[in-house]
């Protein structure tokens, strides 16, 4: 009998850029097959309700990167001179999949870009243009451009320390290199949001995760995908969004057999 592969909806990075978009989007694809889940592609053309058809079929959610900057009026901030232009169609389908998300209870994981739309989803702000000696921006060719800082006791901290082939200094210090591409972080966490890891050297904030704790949300501000090949702790990541994803979908079907 086959096993069943949870679904993960993952929108198209980008509705402006379609080279950009071809060129991400299958390294996120990949890193959820490796981890055993079934990547859905949400489009980011049509009506809100044909979106919804294919999002409520879905276990779980990912939001990954984009070039696009969240328009600064959903969090009541001026537009500062370094803050990218928005890209609507995406930041609408995100609001869908986290609107679903949150009502259904399925598990979310947000990459960089998702990291600040799911903060700004949740009423938090961001720091439009990071100032420090630390090359947030390093880019795709930087395989580590610095350290995160993971708080004891967070459900990050509980995904490094699970994994066995993680080195064993960085698990029990639970700092740990990471790439970098970005320009933005989250500032003032939203409601339900904590902040569980930091760039130790400047305070920028790293990672945000959900505080019910019977609703698994998670996001990042580095990018593991680019890092499944070499990196246990980048992989554990993504096997814990499937397995979360995976128990719902079966509690959830248990729940509908005994109706």
């Amino acid at each position: 009998m086959k096993a069943m592969r949870p679904k993960i909806a993952i929108p198209i990075p980008h509705s402006g850029d379609a080279a950009y978009a071809e060129r991400s989007l299958p390294q996120y694809e990949r890193a959820v097959e490796m981890a055993g889940g079934e990547p859905v592609r949400i489009p980011l053309e049509g009506t809100p309700a044909q979106i919804m058809k294919v999002i409520e079929r879905c276990d779980g959610v990912l939001l990954p990167g984009s070039k696009a900057d969240v328009d600064p009026a959903k969090y009541d901030a001026a537009r500062d001179a370094a803050t990218a232009a928005a890209d609507v169609k995406r930041d609408t389908v995100d609001e869908l999949l986290l609107q679903d998300a949150y009502n259904m209870r399925k598990p979310i994981l947000g990459i960089c870009y998702g990291l600040q739309i799911l903060n700004v989803y949740r009423s938090g702000t961001l720091v439009q243009d990071i100032v420090s000696p630390i090359n947030h921006d390093a880019g795709r060719k930087v395989a580590i451009a610095h350290d995160v800082s993971i708080e004891p006791g967070s459900r990050l901290a509980a995904i490094l320390t699970s994994s066995p082939e993680v080195p064993h200094p960085a698990a029990q210090e639970r700092e740990v290199p990471v790439n970098s591409s970005h320009h933005q972080s989250a500032d003032v966490p939203g409601d339900g949001l904590s902040v569980v890891a930091r760039s130790p050297r400047d305070g920028i904030v790293e990672a945000l995760e959900g505080t019910s704790p019977d609703h698994f949300v998670l996001a990042v501000q580095w990018h593991p995908e680019r890092s499944v090949d070499e990196d246990e702790f980048s992989r554990a990541i993504f096997r814990e969004l499937v397995q979360q994803a995976k128990a719902r979908h079966q509690k959830m079907a248990g729940e509908f057999e005994s109706v």
